[in-house]
């Protein structure tokens, strides 16, 4: 086909797809990851100057290009780009990635399809339990292969436990892997699930720790229940361990909050296309006594910010450890005709002050990294006497 043809028939299928006032797909009766939801949405009209600058610049890149690449690529591209630069969030996703986020229900944590051993006479991590068939391989991992960084983070002085943080997250989040130094970096699909049962332990000093390790639609009764399990115990105090806690259900965090407040502001967001929301804590007294500390490192992210923000900003509870992640946003889900779809923010958290989280993250009250050389019992162990001094 004549360039010039090319180019017409390019102009014109770009206005049909882009004109249409109407157009939406039918959005599956899903729950996904992080507060996303799915949505319908309806595309208005575009200048036709920007389709022909578009164009003028496909054209280049078509003849011009080092490589020869066709038209699926380039366009798969484009939408890449136009949907990627908008945040760190926002995301297209192939009908492959859509299909294997609709496998899981939101709030739940995963990790990526491998597992990493540290190799001492190397003294570095390897690559493990990797199936020749699972997705990472198809993308070039191999057993036996080392790993240099996650994230942007080394793993040489890292131990196991701060691997496999680096390794866990919200379904269908992403992470980066890079195998030396000089070598590609591969982004890699959290689609593998992790256990996320709430764990619990009440410590010698009668301080209860609860590990809530993801939101999930059943959170707040789960803390109630057991809560209630050790109501003949003496209870000093509730320690909640929300480190390297992705998030979740935003309607979870708010439950769960609403067991300790009675009054005021948990949380409000704002939305260009969906207005501005307020969710309130419900009159209630059963646990308004109870001491509440809260223990956060700089992986705990969205919903568990807003738990923590909401109880620290009421005077509530106690917060300790690092600064948290610092994700304010919602995404949601738009399917598109082809069977992907694009993941998008469409608003963003405030906590009960009115302090966006996006960025900043909730600062705790006393900063209290666990390091290297801390044991990990002995780290929560200290804190549970922190919180105790705490008026």
């Amino acid at each position: 086909m004549a360039r010039s043809q090319r180019k017409s028939v390019l102009i014109a299928s770009l206005l049909m797809c882009l004109s249409h006032s109407a157009w939406s797909a039918r959005s599956a009766d899903l729950a996904f990851d992080d507060d996303m939801v799915v949505d319908q949405q309806t595309y208005n009209e575009i200048p036709v100057s920007s389709i022909q600058e578009f164009v003028q610049i496909y054209g280049i890149v078509k003849d011009n290009y080092i490589e020869d690449k066709n038209d699926d690529a380039l366009f798969q591209q484009a939408i890449k780009g136009l949907v990627g630069g908008l945040d760190r969030y926002s995301r297209y996703l192939s009908p492959e990635d859509f299909k294997q986020l609709r496998q899981y229900t939101e709030g739940e944590l995963a990790s990526i399809d491998f597992d990493l051993k540290y190799n001492p006479q190397l003294k570095q991590w390897v690559i493990q339990e990797l199936n020749e068939e699972a997705d990472s391989a198809r993308q070039g991992l191999r057993n036996g292969v080392t790993v240099y960084k996650i994230d942007d983070q080394e793993l040489s002085s890292l131990n196991h436990e701060q691997v496999r943080q680096l390794l866990n997250g919200a379904i269908g989040s992403t992470l980066s892997l890079q195998l030396s130094p000089q070598s590609q970096v591969f982004n890699l699909v959290r689609n593998t699930k992790v256990e996320t049962e709430i764990k619990s332990q009440l410590h010698h000093n009668q301080v209860l720790v609860i590990q809530v390790k993801v939101f999930q639609q059943d959170t707040a009764n789960e803390i109630k229940r057991i809560i209630d399990s050790y109501a003949g115990s003496r209870l000093k105090a509730v320690l909640f361990d929300l480190r390297n806690n992705p998030g979740g259900l935003l309607s979870a965090a708010v439950e769960s909050a609403d067991l300790f407040l009675n009054q005021g502001i948990i949380v409000s967001t704002k939305s260009r296309a969906e207005g501005d929301q307020q969710f309130q804590a419900l009159p209630g007294f059963e646990f308004q006594n109870l001491k509440v500390g809260i223990l956060i490192n700089h992986r705990s992210a969205s919903a568990a910010e807003v738990f923590t923000a909401a109880l620290k900003e009421h005077k509530r509870a106690w917060v300790v450890g690092e600064k948290s992640y610092g994700k304010g946003v919602v995404q949601k889900l738009f399917p598109l005709s082809n069977g992907a779809a694009l993941q998008m923010t469409v608003s963003q958290y405030f906590t009960p002050n009115g302090q966006s989280i996006e960025g900043l993250g909730v600062q705790p009250h006393l900063s209290y990294p666990l390091t290297l050389e801390m044991k990990e019992d002995s780290y929560v162990d200290h804190v549970t006497e922190l919180l105790l001094q705490q008026k």
